[in-house]
């Protein structure tokens, strides 16, 4: 394969790539996770390829691999922000359950 190919096939992986930390983030922030970890396989399986292309350490992909990078910081902070919403919805069911149980106990 020439080498213009395969940086028109690795270029177009970066966009699929891209494309898919975008659809996470938007998910992530909906509260979609499931949706999010079947995503996260693909992406994984499309950093894999770019990763044994070599594209991403060019320099004239220097912006592509920085803007790469920013979507999987805003990733991470939509699944914490997510993580931290369950959390406190969880610990409501936990006060709500303790209540319960402590009004049952007393009837």
């Amino acid at each position: 394969m020439s080498t213009d190919k395969q940086i028109s096939l690795s270029s177009s992986r970066l966009y699929d790539l891209q494309s898919l930390l975008e659809k996470q983030i938007r998910l992530a922030r909906q509260g979609n996770i499931n949706e999010v970890e079947v995503l996260s396989k693909q992406a994984s399986s499309l950093v894999g390829e770019i990763a044994r292309s070599g594209i991403l350490e060019s320099a004239e992909f220097r912006s592509r691999r920085e803007q790469l990078r920013k979507l999987y910081q805003d990733l991470c902070l939509a699944l914490t922000a997510q993580k931290a919403e369950i959390a406190k919805e969880l610990s409501r069911v936990r006060k709500g359950k303790k209540t319960v149980e402590v009004y049952h106990n007393n009837i």
